[in-house]
């Protein structure tokens, strides 16, 4: 198999080394290592940042379109209540697939690694 692009393997949760689809293990979770080629994907450091600034973004958007929804329909409460929790909880797990997938390929793309140091005889 051919090394996937950023964004393929980012939208498909393709293993960045050799195409695989074993990134995910659950909806959001990464599997441990890549079931084809063996990549660990413990070692890359995703951490909580595309959850937090995927929630602001879209918090964001839907705050916008419920603001506008109600000046320019004005419907009632619970249109509200109805529409807008699942919109967001829909874009937030769909999204944070796809930006936590598009972070790992991006480190293994530029060799990131948690805890390395690059020495100034190295550089």
């Amino acid at each position: 198999m051919t090394t996937p692009g950023l964004a393929e393997a980012a939208c498909k949760g393709l293993c960045p080394r050799c195409g695989a689809q074993t990134l995910f293990a659950g909806v959001a979770r990464f599997a441990p290592r890549c079931r084809a080629c063996g990549l660990d994907f413990a070692s890359f450091n995703v951490g909580d940042g595309p959850a937090a600034f995927l929630t602001l973004g879209v918090g964001t958007l839907v705050t916008v379109l419920a603001i506008a929804l109600e000046l320019g329909a004005e419907p009632p409460f619970w249109v509200h209540l109805l529409l807008w929790p699942a919109l967001t909880l829909a874009c937030v797990l769909g999204g944070l697939r796809i930006v936590k997938a598009g972070l790992l390929a991006a480190e293994y793309r530029q060799s990131a690694r948690e805890g390395r140091q690059v020495k100034d005889d190295d550089a």
